[in-house]
């Protein structure tokens, strides 16, 4: 399958993670090219991909933000549970998964996945079914951090019971009175942070699956943050309490 990769910094990550096959760069007429777009032109000629001018009608009819160019590719490749825990090892640190409970939203997938890179997760585990994928909007939303990252889909017990047997503790973010604070709990050994789907939070099966739950304080007048918020802060205690 084929789809376009569009957005500067989006089609640079894709092209520097070098885990796509490539068929043709589409660039609109009349772009200076210079900066990010002489960076993404040389590394396609390096890598022979073949560079086209093109109308920006035609890029506006692949996104509309395609920001004056797309890379035509192979589509996203999903990795595995056990990839994920060989690359915890391989690194020799604590294993660090990010999981997603059904999440729906591209944004707010995107956005986690641009966390998890950031504070060094070893990947991410996605359901089989009924959740956003990683399609071109996605990598977009998260400015090509997916391209660097191990995404699983997997059945998310089997996948949690699998990362147990590897010694992580599960921690599901939720905002319930059974959840505890940060402060309560140890988040720089071997984890797997949960984080719900949008409005509905994580599955009962999968929620019972946890070892603990992660509450956020808040002093403010809102209930909540989003999943997308929720999720990065919670991801970044653990990098704060794994960097120590």
């Amino acid at each position: 399958m084929k789809e376009f990769i569009y957005g500067r910094n989006p089609v640079y990550e894709t092209l520097r993670a070098k885990r796509r096959q490539y068929f043709q760069l589409l660039v609109a007429e009349g772009a200076k090219e210079k900066g990010r777009l002489k960076e993404i032109i040389v590394s396609a000629g390096q890598q022979g991909i073949p560079v086209k001018r093109v109308q920006r009608k035609r890029l506006e009819k692949i996104a509309p933000h395609h920001q004056g160019i797309a890379l035509e590719a192979s589509g996203y490749s999903y990795s595995n549970v056990a990839d994920i825990s060989d690359l915890a090892a391989e690194r020799g640190e604590p294993l660090f998964v990010l999981i997603l409970d059904s999440l729906q939203d591209p944004q707010n997938f995107g956005t986690l996945l641009r966390t998890a890179e950031a504070v060094g997760a070893h990947g991410v585990v996605i359901p089989l079914a009924r959740t956003a994928q990683v399609t071109p909007a996605v990598v977009n939303a998260s400015s090509g951090a997916s391209e660097h990252l191990l995404i699983a889909q997997s059945n998310l017990a089997q996948a949690i019971a699998r990362l147990k047997e590897a010694g992580a503790w599960i921690i599901g973010l939720e905002g319930s009175e059974q959840a505890q604070g940060p402060d309560a709990i140890r988040m720089d050994g071997p984890i797997g942070l949960v984080v719900g789907s949008e409005g509905r939070g994580m599955r009962p099966l999968v929620r019972k699956s946890c070892d603990l739950l992660l509450r956020l304080p808040m002093r403010g007048q809102v209930e909540s943050l989003n999943a997308a918020v929720a999720g990065s802060v919670a991801l970044y205690l653990a990098y704060l309490a794994r960097s120590k």
